[in-house]
């Protein structure tokens, strides 16, 4: 327990998959194959009638950037999500076309992304780590 302040906001729920929701993948293939092959192909799909992955990430990444706003210099801020609303918000957050999200990959389970500021922006330092960053040496500070 760290007894620093834990807040909830609703703006970093996962992607709303309206009638996806709650199907096997096996289910989704069956009933909505042909919206799920161009979902898999990255076209923008609004998975069972629900969101769009930019939508997504107009909705996290503005949050998270507040929140940053609001830390104490050297500040390190903690957020806690789903995969798939980690991933739109970093790649929105680091100036990845929408269309390239998919290639940072899923997120497993109790593993994180680490995001550092530098002089032209967001950096991806790490991304579905299982262990602690190392502080790597570069010129680019």
């Amino acid at each position: 327990m760290t007894g620093l302040p834990v807040s909830h906001d609703k703006a970093l729920r996962e992607t709303y998959a309206g009638v996806w929701q709650g199907l096997t993948h096996e289910e989704i293939i069956e009933r909505h194959g042909e919206q799920y092959a161009a979902w898999k192909r990255g076209e923008p799909v609004r998975r069972g009638g629900g969101e769009l992955e930019t939508e997504v990430a107009d909705r996290a990444a503005p949050t998270v950037e507040e929140a940053v706003a609001d830390l104490p210099e050297g500040g390190t801020l903690v957020v806690v999500s789903h995969g798939g609303t980690i991933r739109t918000t970093i790649g929105r957050m680091i100036g990845l076309a929408p269309h390239s999200w998919e290639a940072l990959g899923g997120l497993a389970n109790c593993s994180w992304s680490v995001l550092g500021e530098n002089t032209r922006g967001w950096r991806l330092l790490e991304h579905n780590a299982g262990s602690l960053p190392e502080p790597v040496i570069g010129d680019d500070t």
